[in-house]
C-alpha cells in the first residue's frame, strides 16, 4: 500500500511535534504557562474524574534533583520550566489513559504557542520524585513535562532512539488483522 499523502495542512503542525530535549534558557512567560494550564485543565478524562494536580517547577535546584533521578532524563535540568503531573492514585488503568491524553495535549499546546516540550519519565523513582516535589504519599507521579524554546529537535544523548516512522503498511489493516485492503 503506498504512503498516503498529507491530506490536510491543518494537521501538519501536530504531526511534526517532536520530543524536545534542548532548550534556550529564556523563561517561559506567565501568559504561555497560563494558557497551557488552562488547556490541560480542559483535557478530557475517564468518567470526567480529572484526576490530576499540576506542579509548576521553575526552581533550577529542584529541576537538577529531578534530572539526577535517572541518567536518561539529565537533559531536563536545562529546561526553564516543568509541569509535573500528580495523579489521584485511585485507578491506575484509567489514570494511565488520562495521563497520556493530558501529556499529549500539553506538548501540542506548547508547540502551537511556539514552544517545545519533552517528557521525562521517572516511574521507578516515584518515591524520590514525590519527596523532591512535596507530593502526598497517596498520590501517583510518573513524569514531568518540560517546556521552553527549543534550540534543537535532535536528541543530545549519544544512545537515543532512531528517528523516523514505520511505513503505513506496517501499521494499518482493513477489516481484519493483516488485511491490506481493498481500501474504501
Amino acid at each position: 500500500m503506498p504512503q498516503s499523502p498529507d491530506r490536510s495542512p491543518a494537521l501538519v503542525p501536530i504531526r511534526r511535534i517532536s520530543q524536545i530535549r534542548q532548550y534556550a534558557p529564556d523563561p517561559v512567560p506567565d501568559e504561555v504557562l497560563d494558557q497551557l494550564l488552562e488547556l490541560a485543565r480542559w483535557t478530557g478524562s475517564s468518567k470526567n474524574t480529572q484526576p490530576w494536580h499540576f506542579i509548576v517547577v521553575r526552581d533550577k535546584e529542584r529541576l537538577q534533583k529531578i534530572a539526577a533521578l535517572r541518567p536518561n532524563i539529565n537533559w531536563l535540568a536545562a529546561a526553564p520550566l516543568g509541569i509535573a503531573i500528580a495523579l489521584d492514585g485511585g485507578n491506575a488503568l484509567s489514570e494511565a489513559y488520562d495521563e497520556g491524553r493530558l501529556t499529549e495535549r500539553i506538548l501540542t499546546g506548547a508547540n502551537l504557542l511556539g514552544y517545545g516540550g519533552g517528557v521525562a519519565w521517572f516511574f521507578d523513582e516515584e518515591q524520590q520524585a514525590k519527596r523532591i516535589l512535596g507530593i502526598p504519599e497517596d498520590r501517583t507521579i510518573h513524569q514531568i513535562v518540560m517546556i521552553g524554546r527549543p534550540t534543537s529537535s535532535k536528541d543530545p544523548r549519544p544512545y537515543g532512539p532512531a528517528r523516523g516512522r514505520k511505513a503505513m503498511s506496517e501499521l494499518v489493516s482493513y477489516d481484519e488483522w493483516g488485511s491490506a485492503g481493498p481500501r474504501p
